[in-house]
């Protein structure tokens, strides 16, 4: 009796672990073959969108030769204009070396305006001749930018040295220095403003005075 209710029992409970497993099997098939069946799309990296820019490059050539023209002021001989021929050297980016030959001419002093009496000079011995050696150091070099697209390199310059300047039938020592902007607007052409001031003694009105004649200026360079 005892043996038949066993069996009645572990009967039920035999049949459903059987269909368990049966269950569990197929499920498992099941999931393999949808899994196998579908199609997974490729990982894609997408590479960042890179915009171009361009950098103007300054040539290698460290000689620059130009031009300027500006306004020379005289002391005691009011101003005139002036024309040089300007040649430079870069040593480094920070230094360079700079040798200038220039013309200009004497107006009248205010003696010879009030008085109307005879000139002090003759109308040859008003026309100036200068050159100097200068030392360039670029104090602060940068870039120069115009509207929100274009960037330029340039920078502010000091520079100092010492020439000579002729006028009257006297060749003067002069002592130069003043300080300039470099705008570098390709990489073969830069353009120059610069102010300086020429130093010398002269006793042409008599007795031996310091002179500061100042000088404006803007030009053009080229690199080679």
């Amino acid at each position: 009796m005892e043996s038949r209710l066993q069996h009645i029992f572990l009967t039920p409970t035999f049949l459903a672990i059987t269909f368990a497993g049966v269950l569990g099997t197929f499920t498992t098939t099941a999931l393999a073959a949808e899994a196998s069946d579908l199609d997974l799309e490729p990982l894609v990296v997408r590479e960042p969108e890179r915009r171009e820019v361009r950098v103007d490059q300054i040539d290698s050539e460290d000689f620059e030769i130009g031009v300027n023209a500006g306004i020379f002021h005289f002391e005691d001989f009011g101003s005139d204009t002036s024309r040089s021929l300007r040649f430079a050297y870069h040593v480094s980016e920070d230094f360079f070396v700079e040798a200038i030959y220039g013309e200009s001419r004497l107006g009248e002093t205010s003696f010879e305006r009030l008085s109307g009496g005879s000139p002090l000079l003759t109308d040859a011995e008003r026309d100036v001749t200068y050159y100097n050696v200068s030392l360039g150091w670029n104090i602060f070099p940068g870039e120069s930018f115009v509207g929100g697209r274009w960037a330029f390199k340039g920078g502010l310059y000091v520079v100092a040295g010492a020439g000579s300047t002729e006028f009257g039938g006297d060749n003067l020592f002069t002592v130069n220095a003043g300080v300039g902007y470099r705008f570098i607007a390709t990489d073969w052409l830069a353009l120059h403003v610069d102010v300086r001031d020429h130093y010398f003694e002269s006793d042409l009105l008599g007795s031996m005075e310091a002179k500061h004649n100042i000088e404006f200026s803007g030009g053009l360079t080229l690199f080679f």
